[in-house]
């Protein structure tokens, strides 16, 4: 796994071996996953998304703690996974990264509590299915609108953006700090080094 910009966050690049009947190839390995982010994935929930070309979902998060980890991958077509540090008092606060998910190249992102994260899907049919250490709880669940400006993410431009009526509501990420939705990063931190002592290869 590799580390991406943000700290709490990794991308998973596996080896693909092909031959005449298709492919296989191992898109989590326990001990691979462990090692990286200091503490193993509970898994609470797995959910699967299939979305229409355009589908912008996100900027999704969730109280910490406990939080929300999720590790992510696009089994059919393809889709522009972000993630947004939106821990108020990170280093990177603000910050986001984008990695494309598809069918070809199997890639998988792993994001840590208290990160943002949203998708806009590239393709029509895009599949997203997604592990995550926590069930889902309404109460706690939150969101920053994904077109937020200040953010600034650089979302497709040939596409436009089919939003649920939820996420067109959502604040920006100055409205959710001022009203305290956002979660610390101190906290986080803690949080993931209550899991497993440390807090992984890249803190």
């Amino acid at each position: 796994m590799r580390p991406l910009s943000l700290s709490g966050a990794w991308v998973h690049e596996p080896k693909i071996f092909p031959d005449g009947r298709g492919s296989f190839h191992e898109w989590f390995k326990a001990p691979v996953f462990t090692e990286t982010a200091g503490h193993p994935l509970t898994l609470a929930q797995a959910n699967m998304s299939v979305s229409s070309r355009g589908t912008l979902r996100g900027i999704h998060f969730a109280d910490v703690p406990p939080g929300q980890a999720k590790y992510v991958k696009c089994v059919r077509g393809a889709v522009l996974d972000v993630i947004v540090d939106i821990r108020d008092g990170s280093p990177t606060f603000g910050q986001w990264e984008a990695v494309r998910l598809d069918d070809q190249d199997h890639h998988a992102v792993y994001l840590s509590e208290g990160l943002g994260h949203g998708f806009m899907a590239l393709t029509e049919d895009a599949t997203v299915i997604y592990l995550c250490s926590e069930g889902y709880a309404p109460e706690r669940e939150h969101g920053i609108h994904p077109l937020d400006p200040a953010i600034g993410i650089d979302w497709p431009e040939d596409l436009t953006p089919l939003l649920s009526a939820k996420d067109e509501q959502a604040p920006t990420l100055a409205d959710a700090r001022e009203q305290g939705l956002l979660p610390s990063y101190e906290e986080c931190v803690a949080y993931r080094e209550s899991l497993g002592g440390r807090t992984g290869r890249t803190g």
